[in-house]
């Protein structure tokens, strides 16, 4: 039961109610959504974040990212980049155990395969299961297109604080918007918390991916098939030859 379902209230005393709620902790308050309150990551409503799906501009520049995994599950988000407003939109999501990288690569294929991932500096760690190969020359091998170094700010560093913060200050200014049909990824957002100060790396996995794509959404790259498909308008200049 939600505080909508409470019919002894008017919608002006509804309102007002939740209103008086912390803005990050109304949809557990009214709406008995789970989050974690004090130690949460991102103390922002949904609301805020999320959207509708829409269909992407042809010109937003795009990219993927992936987080690895196998007891704990493989993620692998996109983003989608308005460049003009610069609002971030997560736009796909995927989350899985115990899938190898030609596993995984089917599912994200798909997604096109002209789009970049970003992915974690362990990707460059080889694995037992990949007979000593590095995880992300594995997911290369099998067609996916990894960006050729892994994720990291414009100076080379990879601080995980200053990733969430990114993604936080995106948040807070309404830069950052989410699909409202990806459940797997809010379930994550709400209950991503801190424990004594320190980051629980339990259930982040899309969050993870999520803060790698925004690290390195300089990649981001529009659709080449896309982009050439774009109605040319007369009289306009193509000196890239973008239209041919």
């Amino acid at each position: 039961m939600t505080i909508d379902d409470a019919a002894h209230y008017s919608p002006e005393e509804r309102a007002a109610i939740v209103g008086a709620y912390p803005e990050h902790e109304r949809e557990a308050r009214a709406r008995g959504i789970p989050v974690l309150g004090s130690g949460r990551i991102f103390p922002v409503a949904e609301a805020l974040i999320a959207c509708e799906p829409f269909r992407l501009p042809r010109y937003w520049p795009r990219i993927g990212a992936l987080d690895f995994g196998w007891d704990h599950p493989s993620a692998a988000i996109e983003l989608a980049w308005d460049t003009e407003a610069d609002v971030v939109y997560v736009t796909k999501a995927a989350r899985a155990s115990q899938q190898t990288p030609a596993m995984q690569t089917l599912t994200l294929k798909p997604w096109g395969e002209w789009l970049p991932f970003a992915w974690p500096r362990d990707g460059r760690r080889e694995t037992l299961e990949g007979a000593g190969v590095a995880l992300a020359r594995q997911y290369q091998a099998h067609g996916l297109n990894m960006l050729s170094r892994h994720a990291q700010f414009p100076d080379g560093s990879v601080s995980v604080e200053a990733g969430l913060m990114e993604m936080l200050d995106r948040m807070q200014s309404g830069r950052f918007k989410v699909f409202s049909t990806l459940g797997d990824w809010f379930e994550e957002f709400r209950l991503f918390h801190r424990k004594d100060g320190q980051v629980v790396k339990l259930r982040d996995d899309l969050m993870a991916a999520t803060r790698y794509g925004v690290m390195m959404l300089r990649e981001a790259v529009v659709d080449p098939a896309e982009f050439r498909a774009a109605r040319r308008q007369a009289g306009q200049s193509d000196p890239l030859g973008a239209f041919r």
